[in-house]
């Protein structure tokens, strides 16, 4: 059996979140579900603790539209936890109609991206105090459809919530390449597209349109086992700058392999966080 290494996982309360949860603890790791919503988050922790034993499993409460909220998870983590060993960048949210986080953004791209920008920086020094600190962003293969624009981060004159949802994407892809040219070779960085799943980040779509997408969707274990791996297997140590798929294809934008823009966008996250580049 491997050494017990400690995982965070954003949005672990259902989903794919949930799934990778689960594998992760079933092989004896430590677990902790950063999570907005309390009571589901406990009724999680209180499943999988049933379902491996074995594993320690903790809630957090983490509301990564807030960035106050986040500073504050981080500090009681790194209080609590000197090190960590893997945080998976899993939690996104996919509305139909224009929603702000607390400081302002938009909020795809202020949850799926700047939230976890903000809190991969603040959480980096405990991840350095592994001797295999793992990254994992969830981007998807939607990245193809986003672009970044400065100017919508703070909302759009027309929303268009796919638009949205592909440059929250893109930005969480080119932020882990981003992070793999800039970290030390002891922490990696790497994106996963999970495939089709079947996730809370639809629950806002017509329920009509939902039960009809649902016969195309996989369930979210196969993505949560591939996560799985990609946070705690061996073979993964070392590998950093990679974009797999755990499910179908995986055409890949040239936007998110323009070293410029990953350079401006990057500075210009640093900027609207408050946080100081690595």
């Amino acid at each position: 059996m491997q050494d017990a290494k400690t995982v965070v996982i954003t949005g672990a309360n259902t989903g794919i979140g949930f799934a990778t949860a689960r594998h992760v603890a079933g092989r004896g790791h430590r677990v902790i579900l950063a999570c907005r919503n309390r009571a589901r988050a406990e009724r999680a922790v209180e499943s999988l603790r049933g379902e491996a034993p074995h594993g320690g499993v903790a809630f957090r409460e983490l509301d990564l539209s807030s960035f106050d909220s986040i500073h504050r998870f981080a500090d009681a983590l790194r209080s609590d936890h000197p090190v960590i060993d893997v945080l998976v960048n899993n939690a996104g949210v996919f509305p139909t109609r224009q929603r702000f986080t607390e400081e302002g953004f938009e909020q795809q791209i202020g949850v799926n991206y700047l939230g976890h920008f903000l809190l991969t920086h603040l959480l980096v020094p405990t991840i350095r105090e592994s001797d295999d600190g793992r990254i994992i962003h969830l981007s998807s293969i939607i990245h193809n459809l986003g672009s970044i624009e400065f100017s919508t981060f703070r909302g759009r004159k027309r929303y268009r919530g796919i638009a949205a949802y592909g440059q929250s994407k893109l930005a969480n892809l080119m932020f882990s390449n981003e992070l793999a040219r800039r970290l030390p070779a002891s922490v990696t960085s790497n994106a996963l597209h999970p495939g089709g799943v079947d996730s809370d980040i639809y629950r806002e779509l017509p329920r009509l349109v939902y039960k009809a997408l649902r016969l195309i969707l996989i369930s979210p274990e196969r993505a949560g086992r591939y996560i799985a791996d990609m946070a705690v297997s061996p073979e993964w140590r070392g590998r950093t700058g990679e974009f797999k798929s755990a499910h179908g294809p995986l055409p890949v934008s040239r936007r998110s392999t323009d070293a410029d823009l990953s350079r401006r966008l990057y500075e210009k996250s640093c900027e609207l966080t408050g946080v100081a580049a690595l």
